[in-house]
């Protein structure tokens, strides 16, 4: 079985930062081809500023697109798109405009998020304290795009809290959940 995770990252979180990286890392020892986005120039503090946040999408968008471009995504039996913050719309965008039908491991979404996500499409993980998506927004899109919720008490939108021993369990909860959702077909 051929498989394939694509990585999209969000503004300042890239692939080398704990959810993507241990995600990506669990992708690779399950044999998945792994293809990591990057986004080059993009604006800065483009929390609650949605002419930056546009511009942002619009970006990494283009970017994306040209860094996926020669992908032949008929040669794989399953195809993951593992994304945190903008990426998540970025992914959700890109899978829809594709109709790939990948399965998806949505990080700390942003509420664009759900106007794009496929019903049943893939996962949901959300800090309780995250500024960056009312948690009503996620519960909402979630319910109607039937979409499993895990969410994380007094986590932000990096599933952090500021105490390390509690980060490092919500991490291990969390990487314990994508092993088993990155098996499933």
């Amino acid at each position: 079985m051929k498989k394939l995770a694509v990585i999209f990252p969000g503004v300042g979180y890239h692939t080398d930062k704990p959810l993507l990286y241990y995600a990506k890392k669990l992708a690779k020892q399950k044999d998945y081809e792994i293809i990591e986005l990057k986004y080059k120039e993009l604006p800065e503090n483009i929390k609650g500023d949605p002419q930056k946040m546009s511009l942002a999408f619009d970006i990494a968008y283009t970017q994306t697109e040209k860094q996926l471009k020669e992908i032949d995504y008929e040669e794989y039996d399953k195809i993951c798109f593992i994304s945190k913050s903008i990426g998540t719309v970025i992914a959700a965008s890109y899978d829809r405009g594709h109709e790939l039908k990948a399965r998806h491991i949505y990080f700390t979404p942003v509420p664009q998020t759900f106007m794009l996500a496929g019903e049943e499409s893939g996962t949901v993980f959300h800090g309780l304290d995250d500024p960056w998506c009312q948690n009503p927004i996620v519960e909402k899109g979630c319910r109607e795009r039937e979409l499993p919720l895990f969410t994380y008490e007094m986590a932000n939108h990096s599933l952090e809290t500021g105490d390390a021993i509690k980060d490092l369990g919500i991490m291990t909860e969390v990487m314990g959940i994508v092993d088993r959702l990155l098996d499933i077909e």
